[in-house]
């Protein structure tokens, strides 16, 4: 039996070195990842009775992970879509001890033999044009905060930003010139320009006259100039949709994200007849399959369009075939 492998260490060279360093994550997925090993490692104590710090890697076989996985969706309540997240966190660093401890491979492929669960897509959800509208009006732009959130709202709708990709903007990103567009590091350390519309390019440069908070390094600061928080986006959206719903209804009991905003972006550059390839680029797609959710939703908004109108009055006859003679002296 080959000797125990401290976790502890195998673990800290995952995050500093395979991750932060070698593939260079995004610090999103650095914080789903830590969230998801810090779940695991809780669990693993509760049943192992060993502190995290004094596990083994051989504690971490596959009943434990996939004990840890059943706990998460019966007794946490979480989502199949979240567990299989949490999943792929583990999967992640089973690839990586794959080449750190070849002796250990059994173990490592059963870990990595363990699927990840189906789940029934629901359809991409979106906002339409007038609910744009509304949530664009809402903010009071006679103060600071209301300017500086409508022109985080106009940015977002327009150009489909992430949520860590907007709040990183830098003023140094935006070209407003000829050729306007906003630059970004999006998932995988990848760079990419997003072009700014006339009417976001004149907001922005509004925008930008605003006397800075702090240094002024962040395009869309909070009021300590610091950058915004997910809960502090998500405090301003949801601020700004309940006073929309007052003169929009349909907004009444929406949640608007960011990522929501994203969505309807793209749907609007598919009903307006952009190839899919082209929005696969714009909004940082991996592959254009991707951006087969926003197709199947348009098509979902077709099918209740059609279901609204009034069908032909059309009269099935049989058919019947002439007389075969006749046929053939008519085709002479």
């Amino acid at each position: 039996m080959s000797p125990a492998t401290d976790l502890a260490p195998l673990l800290e060279r995952f995050f500093t070195q395979r991750l932060m360093q070698e593939r260079r994550v995004s610090p999103h997925t650095i914080g789903s990842y830590r969230d998801s090993f810090r779940l695991f490692l809780k669990f693993a104590k509760q049943r192992l009775h060993k502190a995290p710090s004094a596990l083994a890697f051989q504690d971490i076989d596959a009943p434990l992970v996939s004990a840890f996985l059943d706990d998460l969706e019966k007794q946490r309540g979480l989502s199949i879509r979240s567990r299989n997240l949490r999943l792929t966190a583990i999967h992640s660093f089973f690839r990586y001890t794959a080449f750190e401890l070849p002796t250990h491979s059994a173990q490592i492929q059963r870990v990595l033999a363990i699927p990840s669960k189906r789940f029934t897509r629901t359809l991409v959800r979106f906002l339409t044009r007038p609910e744009v509208d509304a949530l664009l009006a809402a903010p009071d732009q006679r103060t600071w905060f209301g300017r500086r959130d409508h022109a985080f709202i106009l940015t977002a709708v327009q150009t489909g930003l992430r949520l860590s990709e907007i709040t990183a903007v830098t003023p140094k990103d935006l070209v407003l010139g000829t050729g306007a567009h906003v630059r970004v590091i999006g998932k995988g350390r990848k760079e990419r320009c997003t072009p700014l519309a006339k009417h976001t390019t004149a907001v922005l440069k509004v925008w930008l006259r605003e006397p800075p908070k702090g240094d002024g390094q962040l395009l869309f600061p909070n009021a300590k100039g610091e950058r915004l928080s997910v809960h502090g986006v998500q405090h301003m959206l949801s601020k700004h949709t309940a006073n929309a719903a007052k003169v929009c209804p349909s907004l009444m009991g929406k949640r608007v994200t960011v990522h929501l905003l994203r969505h309807t972006m793209a749907l609007d550059m598919l009903q307006a007849g952009v190839d899919r390839a082209v929005i696969a680029l714009w909004l940082g797609h991996e592959s254009v399959e991707t951006t087969q959710i926003y197709l199947e939703a348009t098509l979902a908004m077709k099918e209740k369009a059609l279901a609204k109108t009034t069908p032909p009055q059309a009269h099935q006859r049989l058919f019947r075939p002439g007389d075969r003679l006749l046929n053939f002296l008519n085709n002479l």
